[in-house]
């Protein structure tokens, strides 16, 4: 038995007529070239007919069977119907057929508000199970991510499809970043909202089973999915919002917004502006005792853990803990309340109580107690830049390592600073 292939036959049946049907759309729009044009209202009834068939078959994936699931999949079908026969039209459609397209939109629009309508009192809630099946488990890589260790992998299902894993064992998680290796141990069990390569199966553990059933309650997980949250990851229910990227994933829609551009996708429909670049897929990787979370979307990488978080998009990071930031990229900046250090792109500025240092271009300017000094000197200059990387590299590594900003230390660069640059004031 392959245990990557374990969705229902309803549902695996349901792929194959999805298959079938893109392949008679493509007989359709070649009927001429193949001689079948006496056929084509046959063709066109066999793809609607499909369209239904391969709807209502995987009525129940995500969610269940439930009398809403029903009408969505039926308002689904009324909708990639309206869509076929609308653009039909100017490919040879017969033109009784092509004039239906407004009727069934109407239709896709009914039904879908009569299952918003009829959700809302169905009592059904999202159902997360951990099924009664155990494989072995000796560690996975990501890429950047991984995750060692040995133990026993359960799958998570929702209706009849797999969604992730929860894994009981000795496992540990490993992320490359700009700032180095972290790694963290992580206490069973550890919930993977992703795919994993298992070995054989084994004996599951009733015990455990019955432990990971309650822990991987999503109310308990995150209560309601709001916009508050930034990494939110259910398996089928996915938000992330990060440094200038957005990313929300549902049943049916897709939203991705970047700085290059946004991308909608609610069913067939597809709308996008400029050039985002979509992720490939999004993993998280998640404790569910303490609620250590790593959740890699394309190429960026979030760690979230109680005490702080990391932002990774390529070179760039972004660390936050408490009011403490450091952000590594083109530029170095560190905040902490009243304290800033910036360094980057031939600049400089240091702010900490009623002092701030600056230099750019080959001059600095000085501001402190209540006076204003101004120094065109490259010496100087290069003196500032060069204690401004000093003085982020310094915090940067007791910040990382959990112990916040050494302001006595950070007083006390500053102050040496400030005595060397006075040397250059008149």
């Amino acid at each position: 038995m392959n245990p990557f292939l374990d969705e229902s036959p309803r549902f695996r049946v349901a792929g194959y007529l999805k298959k079938i049907t893109a392949v008679l759309l493509i007989v359709w729009l070649f009927k001429g070239y193949l001689g079948l044009e006496r056929y084509n209202a046959y063709i066109v009834y066999a793809i609607v007919a499909l369209i239904f068939a391969f709807e209502l078959l995987s009525v129940g994936k995500w969610l269940g069977v439930t009398v809403s699931g029903i009408l969505f999949a039926l308002a689904k079908a009324f909708l990639w119907t309206s869509v076929f026969l609308y653009f039909g039209g100017w490919l040879g459609m017969p033109e009784n057929l092509h004039s239906l397209a407004g009727r069934a939109f109407a239709y896709s629009v009914v039904l879908a508000i009569a299952g918003f309508l009829v959700g809302r009192t169905e009592s059904r809630r999202f159902e997360w199970r951990v099924e009664k099946k155990a494989y072995e488990f000796s560690g996975v890589d990501f890429g950047n991510v991984k995750l060692a260790g040995k133990g026993k992998a359960y799958p998570i299902k929702t209706g009849g499809k797999r969604v992730g894993w929860v894994i009981d064992g000795d496992v540990e998680v490993e992320a490359e970043t700009p700032l180095g290796t972290i790694r963290r141990r992580l206490s069973s069990p550890v919930a993977v909202w992703g795919e994993l390569k298992v070995g054989k199966k084994v004996k599951a553990d009733e015990d455990f089973l019955q432990i990971a059933e309650e822990l991987i309650n999503p109310d308990r997980l995150y209560g309601k999915v709001k916009k508050g949250e930034s990494v939110v990851d259910l398996g089928i229910i996915k938000v992330y919002e990060g440094e200038n990227f957005e990313y929300v994933k549902l049943p049916f829609i897709e939203v991705i917004e970047t700085p290059y551009g946004e991308e909608v996708k609610i069913g067939p429909i597809h709308v996008r502006e400029g050039n985002p670049k979509k992720p490939k897929g999004m993993l998280t990787i998640r404790e569910l005792r303490n609620g250590f979370q790593l959740t890699k979307v394309g190429d960026r990488l979030k760690i979230e853990t109680g005490d702080f978080s990391i932002e990774v998009e390529g070179n760039r990071v972004v660390y936050r803990s408490g009011n403490e930031t450091l952000s590594l990229g083109e530029a170095v900046s560190l905040r902490s309340g009243d304290i800033s250090v910036t360094v980057g792109r031939g600049r400089a500025k240091i702010r900490i109580e009623d002092v701030v240092i600056s230099a750019r271009d080959g001059v600095v300017r000085i501001r402190a107690g209540g006076k204003t000094h101004t120094i065109e000197s490259d010496e100087a200059y290069r003196l500032v830049i060069r204690k401004a990387k000093e003085i982020v590299e310094e915090q940067s590594a007791g910040l990382i390592e959990g112990l916040g900003v050494d302001r006595a230390l950070l007083n006390k660069r500053v102050k040496e600073l400030l005595d060397e640059l006075m040397e250059f004031v008149g």
